[in-house]
């Protein structure tokens, strides 16, 4: 009896922290860099003014606290961009994969058939950027994760497709 080999799976059981590895990873949109950028220039620019006022009219040196911020800020402005291009996530056949972080790589794995519930949430800035969070929860918030910066109507999507794979996957236990 000839047994055939079985072909080697599509999805290596190992994902890497860079490269693709065989999995299909979708970034995240790049409008969550505008959205982070704007909600990171609302609280620091007003510092920096405050101080170059006080500066102006109370003492000078303040000047370099208020330089000191805007030079944070700036920044902040570029490492924002940098964070939002390394974040993607996968959908592989038993689990959710989500990547984030250049220097500090996370990779984070939920099993479907762990998941318990699936949050879609939307923040002022966010939603008029056409954005949304997904968060998917479950009993070990270890295995939990969070996918920031999907369109809209993907996201939706994303959560009715987990929820239904989370429920088809835990029925099978």
């Amino acid at each position: 009896m000839d047994e055939q080999p079985t072909p080697p799976p599509s999805v290596p059981h190992v994902l890497p922290l860079r490269g693709d590895g065989g999995a299909d990873w979708r970034p995240v949109s790049p409008a969550l860099a505008r959205v982070r950028r704007v909600s990171t220039s609302a609280v620091l620019l007003p510092v920096a003014l405050a101080l170059g006022v006080a500066a102006a009219l109370l003492w000078p040196w303040l000047a370099v606290g208020s330089a000191l911020v805007v030079v944070i800020w700036a920044w902040l402005m570029w490492l924002i961009g940098v964070q939002v291009r390394a974040m993607s996530w996968a959908e592989l056949p038993e689990e959710l994969a989500i990547r984030r972080g250049r220097m500090w790589r996370r990779l984070v794995t939920v099993p479907y058939g762990r998941i318990q519930y699936v949050d879609l949430s939307s923040g002022p800035y966010m939603r008029r950027a056409g954005l949304a969070e997904i968060t998917v929860n479950t009993a070990s918030p270890a295995s939990s994760g969070t996918i920031c910066g999907l369109p809209a109507d993907v996201a939706e999507e994303l959560r009715v497709r987990l929820a239904a794979r989370g429920e088809a996957q835990r029925a099978g236990l």
